[in-house]
């Protein structure tokens, strides 16, 4: 993704495409990560990968996509798990012709996916807070470039998704931003979407976010479904905390010893 791009697509609020192992947007967070190599330097690699500790098979991508991907205390205090907590890594979330989120095969280009998720439950006034956590280990580098340029894509094309039976987001607006473009250093590219979240079990509309960025052959992402009494800093602000934490175990993960 080269230029940055603001999308201010209009819709009907509608409620999401396909729930938490679906491909779940985390939302417009303010993510700094503290790692090594995110200072505000753009020249070199923004993690500079020991090839050796890159995963060329499935069972090591899995491996590291456990040792990366947020847990529920990454999120902040009261999250937990829901049931289930983690989606197949066999399937892959597709956004057909209708614009409803389809579950399909990850397909050879992908060594391996896994989505979690999580929850705030509804407590003093407010609705219970659904988020996710997706990590996605591509082949190439190139399968993951292609991932986030796929994502713009589909905001363009569905400004309004089906997430599930009964379950939609609608009003998408989408930003994307490369390496060194508005102070953002931590990623090669990094996706942001917000919208409206509607569901027939929490009504709405409610903030709706997604966050996506992508380094070497990985993506990660984070993405908030709102429900009654949360605001949108109190919404980004746990996704920023999950994004933050996944982007540094990557670096600790993959990057030269050293």
């Amino acid at each position: 993704m080269a230029a940055p791009l603001l999308l201010a697509t209009a819709c009907g609020g509608g409620d999401g495409g396909d729930g938490d192992a679906a491909k779940e947007r985390p939302g417009a967070s303010k993510a700094t990560a503290t790692a090594k190599g995110s200072s505000g330097a753009t020249t070199g690699p923004v993690v500079d990968a020991d090839p050796a500790r890159l995963p060329t098979t499935r069972k090591a991508a899995l491996d590291l996509i456990g040792k990366v991907i947020a847990d529920p205390e990454n999120f902040g205090p009261g999250v937990v798990a829901r049931t289930p907590y983690e989606s197949s890594p066999d399937s892959w979330p597709v956004l057909d012709s209708n614009c409803v989120w389809q579950q399909g095969d990850p397909g050879r280009g992908i060594l391996a996916t896994l989505t979690r998720s999580f929850e705030v439950p509804a407590a003093k006034g407010k609705g219970p807070l659904r988020l996710a956590a997706i990590m996605t280990v591509h082949r190439t580098d190139d399968g993951a470039r292609w991932e986030m340029a796929e994502s713009i894509e589909e905001t363009m094309r569905c400004p309004t998704q089906q997430l599930r039976q009964g379950e939609f987001i609608g009003g998408l607006g989408a930003g994307a931003l490369g390496r060194g473009e508005a102070n953002q250093v931590n990623s090669e590219d990094s996706l942001m979407e917000s919208g409206e979240y509607r569901s027939n079990e929490l009504g709405g509309p409610h903030p709706y976010f997604w966050e996506q960025d992508q380094i070497l052959r990985f993506t990660f992402a984070v993405t908030a479904k709102g429900a009654k009494g949360w605001t949108d800093e109190e919404i980004t602000d746990l996704s920023a905390q999950a994004q933050s934490t996944m982007l540094i175990r990557l670096h600790q993960a993959v990057g030269k010893k050293g």
